[in-house]
């Protein structure tokens, strides 16, 4: 059955009513269906497969067909905004697991909510005063491993915190005092700091200090949606336009359910707070709830079977080529997912991975990949559509073989 963008596309290339129908309509109104805009040709902006992951730069994933009905639906009324997202949260934290959630603009913007919400708990005159803590009673400093420290933190700064930054477990200990507002985790250098996750959440646990997890990368597996929450933290922070394939600006905030309902304080409509200009809309908080439900009823292992199976493919295209190692690895966290790593002994392929980058980006169809330097380049398929995988194998295996020195 046709959904109905699938009928107004059909119906666009029809003729009009008038004159199909017969000389007996003759007197019937005609009506013009609207034909088909290619927008981003119009602009001279470059569209291209998606053979690298969920990058920002790359804007995300592609939306589901029912988070776009859901996005189509929410477009035709008006809402209370707080209304919606109590609702929303409500089904999504017994989807999830959890005391309570809320839909935010994106995983930046709910570390800084989180961040807001733990300071300020419900004072809405302390919420004002965000980012500017002295003198306010508020607790001015946060804590994380040094090994996590990446250019996200930025939205924990955003709330005018100090970041202390530890190594061991010993100096962890140390440095809480009564300046501590929050203890963070960065889920994806889970094993590059000395601390990891349980022993993290015990810590905080035994000074009761408040934990944020950021897992903004962390889905699949599908598992993770409540494992941390469930662990122990006390909030936990997911993008919702990577793996759940939701609105690329939205995002999932979990966890305790006074921690949420302090991280909306300073979110919108409410102005005069750090969150302001962190909106999300109607459209998106729907959207994202639809994402969510949809993602919950896959069949997570045959999806995995499919990924695997186009990676293999690809990698089965190359690996005739002299000199070309073609290895498939899944990272253990963040973006978990099979994940073609190509390397090449440059004496027998003079192709740097950066050129090899640009030969796929120039191409015709444009190919985006991960990596790069001076050998390699990875290539993941989950945000292929289905099909894509050998255009993606036939034109690295064309690009590879130029330069293969024969």
């Amino acid at each position: 059955m046709l959904n109905r963008r699938q009928l107004i596309k059909h119906l666009s290339s029809l003729p009009l009513i008038g004159g199909f129908m017969g000389q007996g309509f003759s007197r019937m109104p005609t009506t013009v269906v609207p034909q088909y805009r290619d927008y981003f040709k119009e602009l001279g902006v470059r569209t291209f497969i998606n053979a690298a992951g969920t990058y920002t730069a790359m804007t995300g994933s592609l939306l589901l067909d029912e988070v776009k009905d859901a996005y189509q639906y929410a477009s035709n009324e008006y809402v209370m905004l707080d209304e919606l997202q109590d609702k929303v949260g409500e089904r999504i934290a017994s989807l999830l697991r959890c005391e309570a959630a809320t839909v935010t603009s994106g995983a930046f913007s709910a570390m800084t909510l989180a961040t807001a919400g733990v300071l300020t708990g419900l004072d809405e005159k302390k919420a004002a005063q965000i980012p500017h803590l002295q003198g306010t009673g508020m607790k001015t400093e946060v804590i994380m491993q040094k090994a996590h420290d990446i250019g996200y933190a930025h939205a924990i700064r955003n709330c005018g915190v100090d970041i202390v930054y530890v190594e061991t477990r010993k100096e962890l200990e140390e440095a809480i005092n009564d300046k501590t507002a929050m203890m963070v985790f960065i889920n994806a250098y889970n094993f590059d700091g000395k601390i990891q996750t349980e022993e993290f959440v015990k810590i905080a646990k035994k000074h009761n200090i408040p934990t944020l997890n950021d897992c903004a990368a962390d889905v699949p597996p599908v598992e993770n949606l409540w494992k941390y929450t469930e662990m122990g933290f006390g909030l936990v922070c997911f993008s919702g336009g990577k793996g759940l394939r939701g609105p690329q600006s939205a995002g999932l905030l979990l966890g305790k359910k006074d921690l949420i309902a302090a991280a909306r304080l300073s979110a919108p409509p409410r102005g005069d707070t750090v969150g302001r200009g962190m909106k999300v809309n109607k459209e998106e908080v729907l959207g994202m709830l639809i994402a969510l439900e949809t993602y919950l009823a896959k069949n997570h292992e045959e999806e995995w079977k499919r990924w695997e199976g186009q990676i293999a493919h690809i990698g089965d295209a190359i690996k005739s080529i002299k000199g070309v190692t073609a290895k498939t690895d899944v990272p253990p966290v963040a973006n978990h997912v099979p994940t073609l790593n190509v390397s090449w002994d440059t004496g027998k392929v003079r192709i740097s991975g950066d050129e090899l980058k640009e030969v796929l980006r120039k191409g015709h169809p444009s190919i985006e990949v991960a990596g790069g330097g001076p050998d390699s380049i990875s290539i993941t398929t989950w945000m292929l559509r289905p099909g894509q995988e050998r255009i993606v194998a036939t034109r690295l295996q064309e690009a590879l073989s130029e330069v293969a020195v024969s």
